[in-house]
């Protein structure tokens, strides 16, 4: 019992001064302005927050992040498929027949359109 609590506070002791050693000879000794500001995106914090935001890269960016949680909820499926081979083919096709007829309205729409 006390060579276990010997060892604890050896092992405290080590990881302590570690500690120190790595704070008293990192690079970052002080602190630069730019480096303790915020960056979130690109976007300037202190300036105004009603700039115009671009909707379309909005529209694109949503049916990008559609279309990427169809692709991680469909390949799994080809693993299992040998299990569930009828109910998995159909739930596939639904999905897809889903996600396709929203990319024609998207596309009828003009939201998949760059320049207008």
């Amino acid at each position: 019992m006390i060579l276990n609590l010997i060892v604890f506070i050896l092992i405290m002791f080590i990881l302590m001064i570690m500690l120190l050693v790595n704070f008293m000879i990192s690079k970052k000794m002080f602190k630069n302005r730019e480096k303790c500001s915020p960056f979130e995106c690109g976007f300037d914090p202190v300036s105004s927050s009603r700039k115009p935001f671009s909707l379309q890269f909005y529209l694109i960016s949503i049916i990008f992040l559609i279309f990427d949680v169809e692709i991680a909820l469909i390949l799994p499926s080809i693993e299992i498929q040998q299990y569930f081979m009828y109910f998995l083919n159909e739930t596939i096709i639904i999905i897809l027949m889903i996600l396709l007829f929203g990319l024609y309205v998207e596309w009828k729409e003009g939201a998949l359109k760059w320049f207008k």
